[in-house]
Formats: C-alpha cells, structure tokens, sequence
C-alpha cells in the first residue's frame, strides 16, 4: 500500500476516535473539507504546512502523527 493511503487511514482513524468529523477538522485546520477527503482516501499527500495544521487540529505534534503512519509502513 502507498505511503499517502496509509496516512489517509491513520488519519481516519484518528479523526474518528475524537468524534470529529471531516468537516470539524476542516474548519480546525483551516482546510477545505474537500481535501481532507482526498488526504483519507489517499489521492493527496499531505504539505508540510498542512501535515502542521492537521496535527495541531488534532491536539497531536506533527511527528506523532507521522510516527503512527511510519509503524503502520512498518508493518506492511
């Protein structure tokens, strides 16, 4: 599996264990929700500004969330 489907699945994950919704974290990062889509379905990669923006909305350093994608490449 590509790297950018595993980010979209970790974030899902992630989103959903917080009871946030796309839209919620949209407004949060200050991103449309439209792109959150994209990043969870893996047709985008996350930019550096908004893999910051995404983690700070999800009240996590950047390098969590990015810890928690590289254990799960880890374990294909």
């Amino acid at each position: 599996m590509k790297s950018e489907q595993i980010f979209g699945q970790v974030l899902r994950t992630i989103r959903k264990k917080q009871k946030m919704s796309q839209e919620n974290l949209a407004f949060r990062s200050n991103l449309d929700r439209t792109y959150i889509s994209m990043l969870e379905r893996g047709i985008h990669q996350p930019t550096l500004n908004s893999l910051l923006a995404i983690a700070s909305a999800l009240s996590m350093k950047a390098s969590e969330l990015v810890e928690l994608v590289e254990n799960e490449i880890e374990k294909e």
